[in-house]
């Protein structure tokens, strides 16, 4: 009969709409135990490295925040990588690494390629920035001779910041 069917209707819809919520509460959960697994990566980062990026949990989860929403990549994702950036140790201050991260971000939209692949490339080049620049060569970023120059003198003289703004300029240009 008609009562017996939209009971049944009602049954199957009541159980649907459980099973929605539990997968739900799970993904909630989910999301929330992978936020504090790099959390935790996060601060054991920081004590590992004296905390040599100079940047605070704090601070790189908000880059982390803005950075995931403009890329439309998972936050934890983006947090992963910046705990990796944050191990090449003479990446330095929020400027540098901030545009390091965003870098590696552009790199893996232009290029289609992983996020971990290019923190470690940019983080590589950044890290000792006249050997980065054949790094970046071999991916396929192009600098000027006047720009290789520049990045030599200024990491000659000790000016590793300078040097790596060159090279950060020069990837926002091409990929950014």
């Amino acid at each position: 009969s008609a009562r017996k069917t939209a009971g049944a209707q009602d049954l199957v819809r009541n159980a649907i709409t459980g099973v929605a919520a539990v997968a739900v509460g799970r993904y909630a959960i989910d999301e929330a135990e992978e936020a504090q697994r790099v959390e935790a990566q996060t601060a054991a980062v920081i004590r590992s490295t004296g905390n040599a990026a100079q940047v605070t949990a704090a601070q790189q989860a908000e880059m982390v925040d803005q950075l995931s929403k403009l890329a439309a990549v998972d936050d934890e994702v983006v947090a992963g990588g910046a705990n990796i950036l944050r191990t090449f140790k003479s990446i330095q201050g929020t400027d540098i690494f901030g545009d390091a991260l965003a870098s590696s971000l552009d790199l893996s939209a232009a290029l289609g390629t992983d996020l971990q692949s290019n923190i470690l490339l940019v983080g590589k080049a950044l890290n000792e920035p006249v050997s980065g620049v054949g790094k970046l060569a071999k991916a396929g970023v192009q600098l000027s001779e006047e720009q290789k120059e520049l990045v030599r003198s200024l990491a000659e003289t000790g000016d590793t910041a300078g040097a790596q703004a060159v090279l950060l300029r020069e990837l926002e240009t091409q990929f950014g």
